[in-house]
């Protein structure tokens, strides 16, 4: 695979899966428009992508949840390179709740970002994608089709993600470009230490747990996530591929709702 003159655009690139497929496409020669919110972080993901090729990413601060971060994102990265061939809608949050405790406030915080940051953003750079004939993928969950307990909105929200991607997969297939979607299981990530508060004696507590519900014994990384979206993302993929929802998860998602308990902290 090589991505030697290709733009790609990687959102949550910060940490995590993000950050891990932000390293793989710098080492494939990629050009990078790297998005975040953490500064800090953002910027050291940015001088490690520097370094595997000598390429400069470009680092866009920005809240997905905000129309205003959006509209920074399509441009800045429009502006500076002229052009886009891969868009990597990675960025999502979470948050752990029923419909019994439910908040509106719960709700618009992750459809913000998980949904309709994703529309618009793709909404924006879709003729930029068009014109260099390029491709998405979009990093949903298997939360999305898993039914659990105490991930209400953020199963909701990968659930439209998994639908919105079928549907401009369908529409902008005639245009030549391809929509794909990565679905991560048990993820090894801060994502749910984050949202749970667990120290980190109790996080890989969980994870030890949460691995022996997993058919294939070993939870999901996000080098294993972004070895498949730049598959997906590359000449190497098959140009009739689109629509797809790849599920990267050792086969939990066949385990069915009996890991409820368990899958309730996890996420992503």
């Amino acid at each position: 695979m090589d991505f030697t003159d290709k733009v790609v655009l990687v959102t949550g690139a910060s940490a995590g899966i993000g950050e891990s497929t932000a390293l793989l496409f710098a080492a494939l020669g990629a050009k990078l428009s790297l998005v975040g919110r953490n500064e800090g972080k953002l910027r050291a993901v940015a001088a490690a992508c520097h370094k595997l090729r000598g390429l400069q990413p470009l680092p866009i601060v920005a809240d997905l949840g905000t129309d205003e971060g959006v509209e920074k994102t399509a441009k800045e990265t429009l502006d500076h390179f002229g052009r886009l061939d891969v868009l990597v809608n990675n960025a999502a949050v979470g948050a752990r709740t029923n419909i019994q405790l439910a908040t509106m406030e719960d709700f618009d915080r992750v459809f913000n970002v998980n949904i309709r940051g994703v529309y618009n953003l793709t909404r924006l750079l879709v003729p930029a994608l068009i014109q260099s004939k390029g491709n998405i993928v979009n990093v949903s969950s298997i939360m999305a089709t898993m039914v659990t307990t105490g991930n209400l909105p953020y199963s909701l929200s990968k659930a439209a993600l998994d639908h919105f991607s079928r549907l401009i997969a369908y529409e902008l297939a005639p245009k030549g470009v391809r929509v794909n979607v990565v679905s991560p299981g048990i993820t090894v990530s801060t994502f749910v230490q984050r949202l749970t508060g667990y120290s980190d004696e109790e996080y890989r507590a969980w994870l030890k747990t949460a691995e022996g519900t997993i058919p294939m014994g070993t939870a999901t990384t996000g080098d294993d996530c972004a070895q498949m979206i730049v598959q997906l993302a590359s000449n190497e993929a098959s140009r009739v591929v689109t629509g797809a929802v790849v599920p990267v998860d050792g086969a939990l998602q066949f385990a069915g709702s009996g890991n409820s308990e368990i899958l309730k902290d996890q996420v992503k």
